[in-house]
C-alpha cells in the first residue's frame, strides 16, 4: 500500500501543474498544447486524481469543461505548491548554468593573499556572473569539508592521497630553512634536514599540511624533531623564529620577511606540492568544471 502511494506521490507533481493550467483556461486541448501533452493523456491525468481523491476534479460544460469545487480548491493549493517550488527550480537552474553557478573553494590562509583573489578575479573577468564561496582553514579542515560536500575544490598543500580523491598539481613551492641572524648555520650554503636534529623547532599545529611535510621529512631522516612553538599562522612562525626562539622548515616569504631572519636552501632539494583537488566520481557542476580547467589553464597543468 505504502509503494503505491509513494508511486503516485512521484507523479503528483506534472498532474498538478496541468490542473494549474486548467484552472486559468478550462479548454482541454488548448492546455495540453500549451503543455506539451497530448489532450487523451491530459484528460486521464485530471481523471486519475479524481478517482485519487475520490471526487471528479471536471464536469463538461458544453465544449468547455469546468472545475468543480473540489477541482478548485486542488488547483489552487497546486498554485501555492508550484510557487514554493519554482525559486528553488531557478537557483538549480542557475546552478547547472555555467555562467551563473556558484564555485565554493577551500584553501589554505596562505593562499588568499594573492593566489586565490588573482585566479578568482582572472575567471570572473570571462564569467562575470559566476558566485564564489570561499573557505580559508587548516589542509586537513579543508579536505574534511570537501569529504563532506561543504565545498567543491580544495586547494591545499600536499594533495590528499586515497581513491576518494582526484588531484593535479598546479604550483610546487621550494622549501627553505629559516634561522635567526648569527645562528650556527647561516654560513650555511644549504642546510640538510639531519643538521636540524639538534635544534628547536618551531612549526604549525597538527592538521596544517607544512606541519605534515616536517613531520614526514624529519622520520625519513631519521630525526626526532624538538618542536617548541606550535602555530595557526606561518608569519608567527617567521616571527618566533625572527625572534631567536628556534628554527624552521617554511617556504620563500611572499613579502620583506621580518629583520632578524635569515632563509638557506634546502639539501636535496624538496618542494611543497599544492594540488587543486575533487572528489573522485563526484559529478561536478558546469560551473565548478569550468572553473576547475581555468585553474589548471592558468597555471600550465595538462590533466
Amino acid at each position: 500500500m505504502g509503494h503505491n502511494r509513494s508511486v503516485r506521490e512521484s507523479d503528483l507533481a506534472p498532474k498538478l501543474a496541468v490542473l494549474k493550467a486548467l484552472a486559468a483556461d478550462e479548454h482541454v486541448t488548448r492546455v495540453a498544447e500549451r503543455v506539451g501533452l497530448p489532450q487523451p493523456t491530459v484528460s486521464r491525468w485530471i481523471a486519475e486524481l479524481g478517482e485519487q481523491l475520490g471526487a471528479p476534479l471536471l464536469v463538461r460544460s458544453g465544449r468547455r469543461v469546468r472545475l468543480t469545487r473540489a477541482g478548485r480548491l486542488l488547483a489552487e493549493a497546486a498554485t501555492r505548491s508550484l510557487a514554493a517550488l519554482e525559486p528553488g527550480l531557478r537557483e538549480v537552474e542557475e546552478e547547472l548554468d555555467p555562467e551563473k553557478g556558484r564555485v565554493v573553494l577551500g584553501f589554505l590562509h596562505m593562499l588568499g593573499r594573492a593566489i586565490v583573489p588573482e585566479l578568482v578575479r582572472s575567471y570572473r573577468a570571462e564569467h562575470p556572473h559566476v558566485r564564489f564561496g570561499l573557505v580559508q582553514n587548516a589542509r586537513q579542515a579543508v579536505v574534511d569539508k570537501l569529504v563532506s560536500g561543504e565545498i567543491d575544490l580544495a586547494l591545499v598543500a600536499p594533495p590528499p592521497a586515497g581513491p576518494e580523491f582526484e588531484s593535479v598539481v598546479v604550483f610546487e613551492q621550494p622549501l627553505i630553512v629559516v634561522v635567526p641572524a648569527g645562528h650556527r648555520l647561516e654560513s650555511r650554503k644549504a642546510v640538510r634536514i639531519e643538521d636540524l636534529a639538534d635544534e628547536d623547532l618551531i612549526t604549525l599545529e597538527h592538521g596544517y599540511g607544512l606541519r605534515q611535510i616536517t613531520d614526514d621529512m624529519c622520520a625519513a631522516a631519521g630525526v626526532v624533531p624538538r618542536y617548541v612553538f606550535e602555530c595557526q599562522e606561518i608569519e608567527t612562525v617567521r616571527g618566533l623564529v625572527a625572534a631567536g626562539l628556534g628554527v624552521a622548515l617554511l617556504t620563500h616569504a611572499e613579502f620583506a620577511p621580518p629583520p632578524g631572519l635569515r632563509e638557506l636552501s634546502l639539501t636535496p632539494r624538496t618542494g611543497r606540492i599544492f594540488g587543486l583537488t575533487w572528489l573522485s566520481g563526484n559529478p561536478l557542476t558546469p560551473a565548478v568544471r569550468a572553473f576547475r580547467d581555468h585553474a589548471l589553464r592558468t597555471h600550465g597543468v595538462q590533466r
